[in-house]
């Protein structure tokens, strides 16, 4: 190798600044290692220093969510992802991560290895995934970008889950022109192992082989890290080498190899090789105890030739494992990937004193220290400066008074119904396969939450992301509280106790002080509601630079702190939203409220975006919960279904469309007549209950001290408000269920 390779050429503060480094970064590379850098380690510490990669700007606040509960196996940090102990010998780990800047710039790949990367992420803890969900975020539908962006990331999704094998359960999206040119791709999987048969992502044991395990190594996804940890400009299509290409069949092979290696006892830890590949995979295992690498990239499997040893460690190729050995357990694991056709290298050994060296073509090209790379070791930690933004009063000054109330109500509802945020996700929802794995138990039975059997025993798993972009965008602490909450309420409605969240924290630039307080005062809300339903935190992703910039102007997304919830319930208890049949009386648990700030309604029928977070009391929705879960234990009710978008008549469509019934509701004299259809107040779950046991649920309701007030009746497919006749209820699922499709293709 001549001196004058990529690799060796000296480093200055010119090329820390190209690379993401601040002049104070750089500096402190040259402290830790007592030398002038080559380029190859600054391409290390800007990658590994990268905000993708070392949370330096979120860490001190994500620090104080609650992570602590009875049924954790593993804290956040500790592992590749959450740990919860479900019972019966079993646990569930469960993430959820974002792909956003990929899929901003190739849709379809960036999406598709967003699901390659959360699955990877799950079974390189030896746990078999069973589950996935998404949550999504795109611009103005009307938009042909948006239109494409979002066909290419429903394809890639689709067609990666589909191609491995884990059925899509569940998801959300939303539309805000915040997201015109920064959509938000957040993915989500979860996976049951056996307690005790977990592998851990560490390192001991000088002289343990150092394995890498699966595809071939290539230029896709280089800086790949960096890419994720910087604003979108005109000129991001230049980074589109930064964009990884999956392959799903190989991932399949991947899964089985790796859950058979898991068996045996030969390895010591595996990580999936995610952002910053070799670099990120070689030094987080290495810091967990102390210990460091030797490295040889010359016999890393690779694509082409001729790799440079920065490209070799900074490569993000999918589908690749990191394994630590056991020393005299090499033939065990070069046996299992040579049964599945899968690569399964040596490249290096543990070694004493925590340095990792990499060296190509017999020359040492890199040495660091492990812990200097990494999150709670050397990384850097800042304390941004934050203010609240001038909207956010502003925000406060809205009242409902303002707000003339429309004479056409029906007219008013088939125009919601028609808005892509309400209407029916069906026609994205049909390009997953939801069936595979033959676990999903809500295909048929639907429900606010996915319920996933869990094989083997007599529980389920319940699942459910949410959040409500507008909500935090009008008030950060509170529409993330509600998120939670949301959450919870989801789980709940499907008959399950809430266990545990992981997050997606998607916000704009760090560095502006307005944009930093959305995130603060969304960790603030999350530890609040976290700590009120006693689910903590796992674990998750923080994604910030998810903003547009033109002109020279920042224009953040919408903040999105995405919440991933899993609950569990016994299989006989699973409720269903749905209405059952004509008569059965209907019951709101919970308040209407003359409350129509930040909904659907305001912001698309009167164009009004700038309100407050619609009403929500943490302590009453906590009441509400606990009474609906009583309810459904003593089998008082026979559907649940919580308000939300669209606010009640949205709620009481959904319910009454599955069997083409309809519903006959009185209003509440003391709240308009728009903010009790349409407002979207939280705390509030709508009921139905047989005529048979009226009397058992108001001799229960009664004995609570939950707000409560019956709305009307089941039937055979009239929507009567007040009396008024507003159609049939097929005349609104026509609309709802055919609306997005129209718009995408029109």
């Amino acid at each position: 190798m001549s001196k004058n390779t990529p690799d060796l050429s000296p480093a200055n503060e010119e090329t820390a600044l190209q690379l993401g480094l601040t002049k104070e970064e750089f500096q402190q590379v040259r402290e830790i290692l007592g030398r002038e850098p080559n380029f190859c380690e600054v391409s290390i510490f800007s990658a590994m220093w990268s905000e993708h990669c070392s949370y330096k700007n979120s860490i001190k606040w994500l620090k104080t969510l609650p992570k602590k509960g009875a049924h954790l196996l593993a804290e956040a940090g500790e592992e590749n992802a959450g740990l919860v102990d479900i019972g019966d010998g079993l646990a569930c780990a469960f993430k959820i991560e974002s792909h956003n800047h990929p899929s901003a710039i190739e849709p379809y790949q960036g999406a598709a290895t967003g699901v390659g990367g959360i699955n990877r992420d799950i079974f390189t803890m030896g746990a078999r995934p069973i589950a996935q969900m998404n949550s999504l975020r795109f611009g103005d539908i009307k938009k042909e970008k948006t239109k494409w962006l979002l066909k290419g990331v429903v394809k890639g999704i689709g067609n990666y889950g589909n191609s491995f094998g884990v059925p899509v359960v569940a998801g959300e999206t939303f539309f805000d022109d915040s997201f015109n040119t920064n959509p938000l791709v957040n993915a989500f999987s979860a996976g049951i192992v056996k307690v005790g048969e977990t592998l851990s992502a560490t390192s001991y044991g000088a002289g343990n082989p150092v394995y890498i395990v699966g595809s071939a190594t290539g230029k896709d996804g280089i800086h790949g890290a960096s890419f994720a940890s910087k604003d979108i400009t005109d000129a991001s299509t230049d980074d589109l080498p930064s964009v990884q290409v999956g392959d799903p069949f190989q991932e399949k092979l991947l899964l089985e190899a790796t859950l058979e290696l898991a068996k045996t006892d030969a390895v010591v830890g595996m990580q999936d090789m995610g952002a910053a590949g070799i670099t990120c995979s070689t030094s987080e295992m290495s810091a967990t105890n102390g210990f460091g690498m030797d490295i040889d990239l010359d016999k890393v499997p690779t694509r082409q030739e001729g790799m440079h040893g920065f490209e070799i460690l900074l490569s993000e190729s999918q589908e690749r494992m990191l394994v630590v050995v056991h020393k005299g357990k090499e033939k065990t694991v070069e046996d299992i990937f040579e049964k599945w056709d899968l690569n399964a290298v040596q490249i290096g050994e543990v070694t004493e004193g925590g340095l990792i060296n990499f060296t190509k073509n017999g020359q040492n090209i890199a040495t660091v220290p492990a812990h200097s790379l990494v999150l709670g070791g050397g990384a850097p930690v800042y304390d941004r400066e934050y203010k609240e933004p001038a909207y956010f009063k502003e925000n406060q000054k809205f009242t409902i008074e303002s707000v003339e109330e429309p004479k056409d109500l029906k007219k008013v509802a088939l125009s919601l119904c028609s808005e892509p945020n309400i209407a029916s996700k069906r026609w994205i929802m049909n390009q997953y396969d939801s069936m595979v794995g033959t676990a999903n138990m809500g295909t048929n039975k639907p429900g606010d939450a996915a319920v996933v059997n869990v094989k083997g025993t007599d529980k389920a798993l319940a699942m459910s992301v949410d959040c409500n972009s507008r909500y935090v965008q009008a008030n950060p602490d509170v529409g993330t509280q509600i998120a939670v909450a949301e959450a919870a309420r989801n789980i709940v409605c499907v008959g399950g106790e809430p266990s545990a969240v992981t997050n997606c924290c998607n916000f704009g630039n760090p560095y502006n002080p307005e944009s930093y307080w959305q995130f603060v005062n969304a960790i603030k809300g999350m530890s609040k509601a976290c700590t009120a339903f006693n689910t903590p935190v796992t674990g998750g992703n923080v994604s910030f630079y998810n903003q547009t910039v033109s002109g020279g102007k920042e224009v953040p997304v919408f903040p999105t702190p995405t919440i991933g919830m899993i609950g569990l319930l016994p299989q006989n208890a699973q409720m269903t939203l749905d209405f059952k049949k004509e008569s059965d009386l209907i019951y709101l648990i919970g308040e209407s409220q003359n409350d129509i700030s930040s909904s659907e309604y305001l912001a698309k029928y009167h164009r009004i975006k700038d309100a407050p977070a619609p009403h929500f009391d943490l302590g009453t929705e906590q009441d509400v919960q606990n009474t609906v879960k009583n309810l459904i234990s003593k089998k008082l009710v026979i559907s649940a279904h919580d308000c939300a978008d669209g606010g009640l008549f949205v709620t009481l469509l959904e319910s009454a469309m599955p069997r083409s019934l309809g519903f006959s509701v009185s209003f509440d004299p003391g709240v308009r007549k728009d903010a009790f259809l349409f407002g979207e107040a939280q705390s509030r779950i709508v009921v139905s209950v047989p005529a048979v046991h009226n009397e058992k649920f108001l001799e229960e309701m009664s004995q609570s001290d939950t707000p409560f007030s019956m709305l009307g009746y089941v039937t055979n497919g009239e929507i009567l408000l007040d009396g008024e006749n507003f159609g049939d209820i097929d005349e609104f699922a026509d609309v709802y269920d055919n609306a997005l499709e129209k718009l995408l293709n029109n």
